[in-house]
């Protein structure tokens, strides 16, 4: 018991699964806490008595996936989800393809306009992006048997594998969005790459991780060009790195100083400022690197990207209503014979297990490869 409630313990504050009933499930669910907290001091026997009783009722099921629900939810929304630093987050109205749109020429220099004269139209070109939605899930289930030796403790480890999973799919498809098995991904970085505006962009190099080579891919960003040729000026802030750079990183974005020499025949290094650190990088640890890359370089590849308010380099999109996972559970498909009614937490008929599903929409897309930069560290 006391398992079950401490998985209760978060529940307040979050959506409602049906929100058309939302104060009916709301009251319901109130009153299924107290008497599980056992709120209203009852005597031992009739507080197992009246559990013994709800357990009983069809809306059990509704009522324990509700808490389910918001336990998960409260879960998921702790975890950390670095990744949302350096990409965008989209909405999707449905699973058709959608897509964002460039529109290039508007913003080029301003021609001069004599006395008298007309303002004329510039030259307007449009490219755009594809994007679309994808579901993922998979079903969760209790056996009839570890209900009987646990009774409802059995229900405690649900939420936690629903939530981590919901939280690893979507920081591995985010992660995919840049790496792949062969490095970085080619989709987003080139020497050159392609953009839909047709200009040739290279954003991918082989430089180790140091503060020189730091300044020097910063500086290549800021100077890649439109399809007009015009600098755009790009900072590059998100240093995302795999564990094993993690401290070097750390290091470089926080010393305030650093050692150098002036010559290379001086004997004592020379002591600078390091402005590196003054520049604002946020350094991002991510786990999944090593696992998606499976070339030599994974430990040694190392990424920057933009400010997503300057410029966005990958995107996941959601679902438009239906941002968070879904939890549901399966009514049981078994009758008593004679037509008398079976206890909803029986299971299904083929297994005796409760089942629970998980569900989540997302998808992910390469934008603008001027707002992200590759090295694999090989030199």
């Amino acid at each position: 018991m006391s398992q079950l409630l401490e998985v209760l313990d978060n529940w307040e504050g979050f959506a409602a699964i049906n929100p058309k009933s939302n104060s009916l499930v709301e009251s319901k669910a109130s009153r299924l806490v107290r008497l599980i907290a056992n709120a209203d001091g009852m005597p031992s026997y009739r507080h197992q008595y009246l559990l013994r009783e709800v357990i009983t009722t069809d809306d059990f099921p509704q009522l324990f996936g509700f808490t389910l629900q918001r336990d998960m939810m409260a879960r998921y929304r702790a975890a950390d989800v670095d990744w949302q630093s350096y990409c965008a987050i989209g909405r999707l109205p449905n699973f058709n393809p959608g897509e964002i749109h460039k529109v290039m020429g508007n913003d080029n220099l301003l021609p001069r306009v004599v006395a008298k004269g007309e303002y004329l139209v510039g030259p307007v070109r449009h490219a755009r992006y594809l994007r679309q939605l994808a579901k993922y899930g998979r079903q969760f289930d209790i056996s009839w048997e570890a209900m009987v030796n646990d009774a409802l403790g059995a229900f405690s480890d649900v939420p936690q594998p629903m939530a981590e999973a919901v939280t690893y799919t979507r920081a591995y498809h985010a992660t995919q969005l840049f790496s792949s098995a062969a490095g970085p991904n080619v989709l987003l970085f080139g020497a050159p790459i392609t953009d839909v505006d047709g200009q040739l962009v290279t954003n991918v190099g082989t430089l180790a991780l140091t503060i020189t080579n730091l300044e020097t891919t910063l500086n290549l960003m800021a100077m890649q060009t439109d399809v007009n040729g015009r600098p755009l000026g790009i900072q590059g802030i998100h240093l995302v790195v795999p564990p094993a750079l993690k401290f070097t990183a750390l290091a470089i974005a926080q010393s305030t100083q650093v050692a150098y020499a002036a010559t290379a025949a001086a004997a004592i290094p020379l002591v600078t400022a390091n402005v590196v650190s003054q520049v604002g990088i946020k350094v991002h640890v991510n786990p999944l690197l090593p696992i998606i890359d499976l070339t030599a370089n994974a430990n040694t590849t190392w990424y920057l990207f933009a400010e997503v308010s300057q410029g966005k380099a990958i995107q996941m999109d959601f679902l438009d209503g239906a941002t968070d996972p879904e939890i549901c559970m399966k009514s049981s498909d078994k009758v008593a014979i004679g037509g008398g009614l079976l206890s909803p937490m029986s299971g299904d008929f083929a297994t005796d297990n409760v089942f629970y599903r998980v569900r989540d929409v997302h998808g992910g897309t390469q934008l603008d490869p001027r707002n992200a930069y590759a090295q694999d560290g090989t030199t």
